[in-house]
């Protein structure tokens, strides 16, 4: 059980690391997101949602998008 929460620690981290660095583009940073919505367990997209929100306050269009359905 520790080695799958670890693994998937690392997974969310990874993905906040990507979409840190393409938030510059905003239908990059969509799609990076869409992926990562589908790629992660719903604990980790609540996370990723919390954590968006906090962070990229000039995306709220896109974040809207694409965490209705999630």
């Amino acid at each position: 059980m520790f080695l799958i929460h670890k693994k998937s620690d690392a997974m969310l981290n990874y993905v906040k690391t990507v979409l840190t660095r393409v938030s510059f583009d905003a239908r990059l940073f969509e799609k990076e997101l869409r992926k990562a919505i589908k790629m992660l367990i719903a604990e980790e997209v609540a996370e990723l949602r919390s954590w968006c929100y906090a962070n990229f306050r000039d995306h709220q269009a896109i974040l809207n998008r694409c965490f209705v359905a999630a």
